[in-house]
């Protein structure tokens, strides 16, 4: 079969069984609400996609505004209606909402400071959409939060944002710490708060102790793609040595922080499938940074670098260096027999406590929208110069892979039904069939 051809394919999502190592796990995800008001869904689209695989790259922690909020250049609040270039979206204001001036976010202020990002402190801080309260007036307000990068701190992405498209109403999908937004990418639908549960698999020892669990009887993202031939594998920095090391490895030379723990290790809680028992420490699924492209390129694959590459606030981490490995990253895909057929991503997992001007949507289920983070789309298939308004989130990373992969949305049963697709950044005379919104 083709790649990237349409069918029908028909799954059964199973009930959450959840072990716990110890403590009493938290209630489980809220059952995935009634799609009416749902995009409509891409059954057997005509034509044939020429997207044959799809890199991932979660990096961490900052917001739509820290990074692109002097790159855009229309007046804030202004919604403009083009959807090419700096001009047609929002620059950040002069001053918040409370009247506090940004802040310069350089990777001297990005390595000095990481703000509360607890899911009471972030509602705090939107005030329920006002996005006034990260300077002052939360008890965990703090006026470096409102802080904006230098362009040339951030050259590379605001590069990728001209040459490729960039997303301006990607929103976190829910309020809240890095590990619950990042089970979307693999369930699309909220599964615990913040960073409360940790998977039970190598490297859980080696961070901060919290209630280690293992999921089963859950049907993944990855598990329909496997179940309809397709190739899958996430690729974590690290992963090697933490598999290697008797207790925890020893921190990179070039880690900031010099010691054996966060930063400057695998985090296994950064792995969404770690969470789910058929992927746990699975080697046929879960690989090392190293590996990528040195075994073939699978149709999908998610990419996590160590906590001070992916630019994670605090602990000494810079900007720089995450932006340095994640053009490194796409330089190799871009030079590789893979480049003609292959989308690129990349996301930032979570807004990291950092402010930005705007209010979050509505809420399509039970968990309300955090805050902007930036997605960017590179490669030959995307609206190149192109800025799109179209709400997504990490549920719409989801959706498209079941689209292009599956020939239909919806499978998990959660988000994925309710989303927007990312057609809004892919152009179809590329791709070879209209990709839906």
């Amino acid at each position: 079969m083709a790649a990237g051809y349409h069918r029908r394919v028909r799954v059964i999502v199973l009930g959450i069984v959840i072990v716990a190592a110890c403590g009493s796990p938290p209630a489980g995800a809220p059952d995935a609400p009634s799609p009416v008001d749902a995009p409509a869904a891409s059954i057997d689209a005509p034509g044939v996609s020429k997207i044959e695989h799809v890199v991932i790259i979660v990096q961490e922690n900052h917001t739509f505004d820290s990074y692109f909020g002097r790159w855009c250049t229309a007046p804030a609040g202004a919604i403009p209606p083009c959807t090419a270039g700096p001009s047609c979206c929002e620059a950040a204001p002069l001053v918040d909402a409370s009247g506090h001036a940004p802040g310069m976010l350089d990777d001297a202020a990005n390595g000095a400071h990481d703000p509360d990002h607890s899911h009471d402190c972030e509602a705090s801080e939107m005030n329920g959409g006002a996005m006034d309260r990260y300077a002052a007036g939360a008890s965990c307000s703090d006026a470096r939060n409102v802080a904006i990068a230098p362009a040339a701190t951030v050259a590379t992405y605001q590069q990728y944002a001209t040459d490729g498209a960039l997303a301006d109403r990607y929103f976190q999908p829910e309020i809240g710490s890095s590990s619950a937004n990042d089970m979307y990418f693999a369930v699309a639908k909220h599964v615990f708060t913040d960073n409360e549960w940790k998977p039970d698999t190598n490297g859980a020892g080696c961070t901060l102790p919290s209630t280690r669990t293992t999921l089963t009887g859950e049907t993944t993202i990855a598990d329909l793609l496997i179940a309809n031939g397709k190739s899958f594998a996430f690729y974590a920095q690290g992963y090697h040595d933490m598999v290697a090391a008797t207790l925890c490895p020893s921190p990179p030379s070039d880690c900031p922080l010099h010691l054996p723990t966060t930063p400057c290790d695998y985090d296994p809680s950064d792995v969404p499938f770690e969470y789910y028992a058929q992927f746990a420490d699975n080697m046929t699924y879960m690989k090392d940074l190293d590996d990528l492209l040195v075994d073939p390129l699978p149709n999908v694959a998610f990419v996590k670098g160590l906590g001070y590459k992916n630019e994670h606030p605090g602990y000494g981490t810079t900007i720089s260096a995450g932006e340095a490995q994640v053009a490194s990253i796409v330089s190799k895909i871009q030079a590789s027999p893979y480049a003609s057929s292959t989308l690129i991503l990349i996301t930032w997992d979570e807004g990291g406590g950092l402010w930005d001007h705007v209010a979050p949507p509505a809420a399509v289920d039970a968990q309300p929208y955090g805050t902007r983070v930036p997605l960017l789309a590179i490669g030959p298939f995307v609206r190149h110069g192109a800025v799109s308004h179209q709400v997504l989130e990490h549920s719409s990373v989801v959706r498209f892979l079941e689209w292009n992969f599956l020939g239909a949305t919806g499978q998990l049963g959660a988000r994925d039904a309710l989303v927007h697709n990312l057609g809004s950044l892919l152009d179809p005379a590329a791709v070879g069939v209209v990709v839906p919104d």
